[in-house]
C-alpha cells in the first residue's frame, strides 16, 4: 500500500497512524520530495478525473488563469501539492480520508 501525500498534510498523518496501527503495511510518498510521474497522473487522472484538484487549496487559488483553465495533468504536474490528499493505492486507488475510504482499508 502506498500512501501519497506531504508531509505536514494532517489528513495524510492521521490516514497513515490510522492504517499502521490496523497493521497495514503503508509506505509514505512525499509528492513533493518524489513528485508523480507522466504514467502515474495519467494513470489518477483516468481514475479520479478532475476529482483529484483540490480546488479549496491555497496553492489552486494562486494558479495563473491560464492553469486554473489548464486539464489537471498539466495542474499536477506543474504543482503536484494541488491534489487531493491523501492518494492511496491498494486494491485500486482511493482518494481522501472519509469513512468510506476508511471502512474500505481499515
Amino acid at each position: 500500500m502506498i500512501l501519497y501525500g506531504i508531509s505536514t498534510c494532517d489528513t495524510c498523518k492521521k490516514a497513515l497512524k490510522a492504517l499502521e496501527g490496523a497493521g497495514r503495511q503503508v509506505t509514505f510518498r512525499d509528492i513533493r520530495k518524489e513528485p508523480l510521474t507522466e504514467a502515474e497522473i495519467a494513470e489518477i487522472v483516468t481514475e479520479f478525473g478532475s476529482r483529484i484538484i483540490n480546488r479549496q487549496s491555497t496553492t489552486y487559488r494562486s494558479f495563473s488563469d491560464f492553469l486554473r483553465e489548464s486539464e489537471p495533468e498539466a495542474q499536477l504536474a506543474a504543482q503536484p501539492t494541488v491534489m487531493k490528499r491523501p492518494l492511496i493505492k491498494a486494491e485500486g486507488w482511493h482518494l481522501g480520508w472519509d469513512a468510506e475510504v476508511q471502512a474500505a482499508l481499515l
